[in-house]
């Protein structure tokens, strides 16, 4: 059951045409990595899926995004969709407020006052994000004092409080140690028994060992699309078989 279908879509920074006849369906509870090289489209697609595009000056979007049927680009909600489709940017960019607050920024600002229930989310969000053990002690404390990969997790929190459907991850753990990468990629692979992942990676292992499925894409458009393992076993286009290989990219 596809969570999301992309159909025709094309997008244009003023006369730069970032994304070509896009069509993708992504498959729900599952992992889709996006993979090509830098300036492809991977993270201006990624961003398309909650709107966060919307923001950019020029910026003119063609063709339909369905949420579980619905098009988000004709008369959706823009802060119902961003409370559907969570997102966690290449960086950790935490508040500088508590580690509490951070987490409980968005079910306040979706309503939410009280704090037996404030609690209760905080909670669930920070063990959801494999962090609890480790801040449950000092949720009072800055969170700008947290390691890199602690921050990371942080922010995968912050983005599961509003109990999202979808999480999007533009390179998550470009930022980070191999050991804090480890524990983000394990993280992706218990989250998605709740939440459908859309995850940009720069690294090709990464994509390789933790999603289901994978788009390659070059020059805006996607050149093939497919369950990651028959994509990197045996890839349809020779593009896709050049840039796996390492003959470019």
């Amino acid at each position: 059951m596809s969570k999301i279908s992309i159909s025709d879509l094309e997008l244009h920074y003023s006369n730069f045409n970032a994304l070509k006849n896009v069509n993708l369906e992504i498959p729900e509870k599952e992992i889709t990595a996006y993979i090509g090289p830098s300036g492809c489209g991977k993270s201006t697609l990624l961003k398309s899926l909650n709107r966060m595009n919307d923001l950019i000056e020029g910026c003119k979007i063609t063709g339909t995004v369905l949420l579980d049927g619905e098009d988000i680009y004709r008369g959706m909600d823009i802060n119902l969709l961003r409370k559907r489709v969570g997102m966690v940017f290449q960086k950790p960019n935490p508040f500088p407020m508590t580690i509490y607050d951070n987490v409980a920024f968005g079910p306040r600002t979706h309503g939410v006052r009280s704090k037996v229930k404030l609690d209760e989310m905080v909670e669930k969000a920070l063990r959801d994000a494999a962090i609890w053990d480790e801040v449950k002690d000092r949720l009072k404390k800055n969170a700008l004092g947290m390691s890199g990969g602690q921050q990371q997790r942080l922010c995968i929190a912050r983005a599961l409080a509003v109990q999202p459907e979808v999480l999007l991850m533009d390179e998550p753990t470009s930022a980070l140690d191999p050991i804090s990468t480890s524990r983000i990629e394990d993280l992706a692979l218990e989250l998605k028994k709740e939440y459908t992942i859309v995850m940009v990676t720069h690294n090709m292992q990464q994509a390789a060992r933790i999603s289901d499925n994978t788009a390659f894409f070059l020059l805006g458009e996607v050149v093939e699309f497919d369950k990651t393992e028959e994509l990197f076993s045996m890839p349809k286009d020779k593009r896709t078989e050049d840039y796996i290989t390492g003959r470019f990219g």
